[in-house]
């Protein structure tokens, strides 16, 4: 179903693609196919993904870590919840535009889609391990207290294993999330290399085709990050002593 899926859609592409008949508005999927074929193997092409690349596991780096401890502390503490809540409502409605414009006033064309991702990422990781943390079962909790277990065995025993497999969860959406917000900041303020400037520079010079290319091979890149992740996930799913 899933090829099928992929043909159809590149069946209307063709279409649209003779429709319109013109490569500025929309290249085939042949035309494009050829584009993204030449520029794969380009220097340019694997010094900008590597670029990216790196900010993005930079900005999970700095934001993953933190989002979970202080999702956790914030769950067992509601003064910090009360504290922090207001940071995460203000990160939640701004645009991600204008956060892109003011952190790169402040630091500049390489570090700003860095930072932008860390921003969107860190709260949601915090707030999903906050609310992981706040549901878990009452009746493993009144057991930990009724054997006086202290808060770091609490932590280790129980908070962490419950709230595990929703931090896997979060995980594999901040990753996607993250490549999203990267690229994005990467194309608005283009730095020396970069998918984003290449889908910018692609676009500025009316190459559609191009464009289509380097946004493909952006998805791609994207894609197989998150399924190597689930690939991950799964070996280590079937190393657990469950499933031996």
């Amino acid at each position: 179903m899933y090829l099928l899926g992929v043909s159809i859609f590149i069946l209307l592409w063709e279409l649209l693609s003779l429709y319109f008949n013109s490569a500025i508005i929309l290249p085939g999927p042949v035309e494009t196919g050829k584009k993204l074929i030449q520029i794969i193997p380009t220097k340019h092409f694997l010094t900008a993904l590597a670029a990216s690349f790196a900010r993005v596991i930079l900005s999970l780096l700095f934001s993953v870590p933190p989002g979970i401890a202080l999702g956790l502390l914030s769950a067992l503490n509601r003064r910090l919840d009360f504290f922090i809540r207001p940071f995460f409502n203000f990160i939640a409605a701004t645009p991600v535009m204008a956060i892109i414009l003011i952190i790169f006033l402040w630091l500049g064309a390489e570090l700003t889609p860095v930072f932008t991702a860390f921003l969107v990422v860190f709260p949601v990781m915090a707030a999903n391990t906050r609310q992981a943390a706040r549901h878990i079962n009452a009746g493993f909790l009144e057991l930990f207290n009724a054997f006086d277990m202290t808060r770091k065995e609490k932590l280790r025993y129980l908070y962490i294993p419950e709230i595990l497999p929703y931090i896997k969860a979060a995980l594999a959406s901040s990753l996607s999330l993250s490549w999203k917000v990267t690229v994005a900041a990467e194309v608005l303020v283009q730095p020396l290399f970069s998918l984003g400037s290449g889908l910018q520079n692609a676009k500025a010079n009316l190459e559609t085709a191009e464009l289509f290319a380097w946004t493909i091979a952006t998805l791609i890149a994207a894609s197989l990050c998150t399924a190597l992740f689930a690939v991950i996930e799964n070996h280590e799913k079937h190393k657990s002593p469950i499933h031996t």
